[in-house]
């Protein structure tokens, strides 16, 4: 599968940041290979970097700068917010998880990178959830 792929979840980018060294060799692999995350993604790291880690703003783009350089950033639109409505519905989704399933679905990506979600779930026969951190 290429790179181009792949989405990555909020919660594999949080990861470059644990203390838990082999989650954050396997998230910093991951995403070095690039793929795709949605503003969604950025705002949503931001916010917990900066809420819950106490880190300064400039910390929060330093560690953004990179992710931004080597992954495609899916916009968010009225497109994928009215798709993920239907997602949110139909896979019983939490509906912020539906907005980040809706951006891979609209980005074209064929994995969907997450810890949060049903590893394994198939979703419109095109995306499959992937967790990242199961052993395999």
């Amino acid at each position: 599968m290429s790179a181009a792929e792949d989405f990555f979840d909020t919660n594999v980018l949080l990861y470059l940041l644990s203390g838990d060294a082999a989650k954050a060799d396997r998230a910093e692999s991951l995403l070095a290979a690039g793929g795709t995350i949605s503003v969604q993604v950025l705002n949503e790291f931001a916010s917990v970097a900066s809420r819950k880690l106490h880190m300064a703003w400039a910390e929060i783009d330093e560690v953004l700068a990179p992710i931004r350089t080597v992954c495609a950033i899916a916009p968010l639109t009225v497109e994928t917010h009215e798709r993920a409505l239907r997602l949110a519905e139909r896979y019983r989704l939490a509906f912020y998880d539906a907005l980040i399933v809706s951006a891979a679905l609209h980005a074209g990506c064929r994995a969907l990178h997450s810890e949060d979600m049903q590893d394994g779930l198939v979703i419109d026969r095109r995306l499959t959830v992937r967790n990242p951190f199961r052993a395999r």
